[in-house]
């Protein structure tokens, strides 16, 4: 059988409110030099590589071109509608959300 969400029939709720003791100061964790040093190099070979790079890939947008030049691009009227409405709402269609 199972029990009933709430007080239970003849059960005395204890109300009294126990004292809480101050908690003791935490000192925040403080990373090494090293972990600092590596994660300052890492952003900034990071950041030379992507200024490197052109922010779109060209080559990707050459094969989309030639396949639309060709007549093989397929085109579906309703993702062209519901990417536009997911624009215009800024609403990503990948949210789990």
């Amino acid at each position: 059988m199972v029990d009933p969400i709430g007080n239970k029939a003849g059960a005395v709720a204890d109300r009294r409110i126990a004292p809480v003791a101050p908690a003791a100061p935490v000192a925040a964790a403080k990373p090494t030099s090293n972990e600092v040093r590596a994660v300052e190099s890492t952003a900034v070979q990071l950041t030379g590589t992507m200024a490197a790079k052109p922010p779109v890939d060209a080559e990707r947008v050459a094969k989309i071109r030639k396949a639309i030049e060709d007549g093989k691009f397929p085109i579906y009227p309703t993702t062209i509608a519901d990417r536009l409405l997911a624009l215009k709402l800024e609403w990503s269609p990948n949210d789990p959300a």
